[in-house]
């Protein structure tokens, strides 16, 4: 399993958000680039960027993102404001590693499966849940989706793999979160990239024996050192224990 440490952008700030809430950011007093410096060197295989200025319309964080790129010597898996081919294939040209899709999917699906065509393993699909739909529009607009049929409509796509967040959980209670996650990763065939589910050592633990989950981003946990990157890496690389068949 994939370890994802992840820094959320705003204003060129490293944030965290509570349940999607964008009014109410904790910011972190920590350099973004040499953050992500620290990132590669506890042996990340991927760092993961979302932009919130872009995903919301209001600016970029283009210049500092990248810094990071150029910086980090890891991967980098950018989200955030990917609503057209351009800027997408934009961002490929930049370096970008992989490119997180949300918006762009529910808008137009061809599109999102002709890039995922065209740039193999390049292309991650966003599916924000909240209350039990799909979110847009930077968590901002309830589509008519329900997930388990949206997830479906791209088996054909050749994606990288799926992030899955629960925007309504409460981080004092991950369980269920990761119900919800569970559930929609025994509905695709694509690897599935959990968000929002850990805050301590033994969520990666757990998160390791749900079938189908292929990484996990974790984000404010590192930043509030309530989990070590390098314990959780070893952690998401270690071989699962035999579970015991019930009758």
């Amino acid at each position: 399993m994939i370890i994802y440490p992840t820094l959320e952008l705003m204003n060129g700030k490293c944030v965290s958000l509570t349940r999607g809430r964008l009014n109410e950011p904790v910011i972190w007093h920590v350099d973004p680039v040499e953050t992500a410096r620290g990132f590669a060197a506890a042996g990340a295989e991927w760092i993961h960027v979302t932009d919130i200025d872009a995903l919301t319309g209001e600016g970029n964080n283009d210049d500092l993102i990248g810094d990071i790129i150029r910086a980090a010597g890891t991967p980098v898996q950018l989200g955030g404001g990917f609503r057209s081919r351009e800027r997408v294939e934009s961002w490929i040209d930049r370096g970008a590693g992989r490119v997180v899709i949300g918006t762009m999917a529910a808008h137009d699906p061809d599109l999102l499966r002709e890039l995922a065509k065209l740039h193999p393993d390049q292309i991650v699909l966003a599916v924000d849940i909240y209350d039990g739909s799909v979110m847009t529009e930077g968590w901002k607009s309830r589509s008519a989706f329900q997930p388990e049929t949206y997830v479906k409509a791209f088996d054909d796509a050749p994606l990288a793999g799926i992030i899955v967040t629960d925007i309504d959980a409460d981080i004092e209670d991950s369980d269920g979160s990761l119900a919800v996650i569970t559930g929609l990763a025994a509905q695709t065939h694509h690897p599935v990239i959990a968000r929002g589910t850990v805050s301590s050592a033994d969520d990666v633990s757990r998160l390791k024996y749900v079938p189908n989950i292929a990484g996990t981003l974790i984000g404010r946990a590192l930043l509030s050192k309530d989990v070590d990157l390098a314990e959780a890496i070893a952690m998401g690389h270690a071989e699962t224990e035999p579970q015991a068949e019930f009758q």
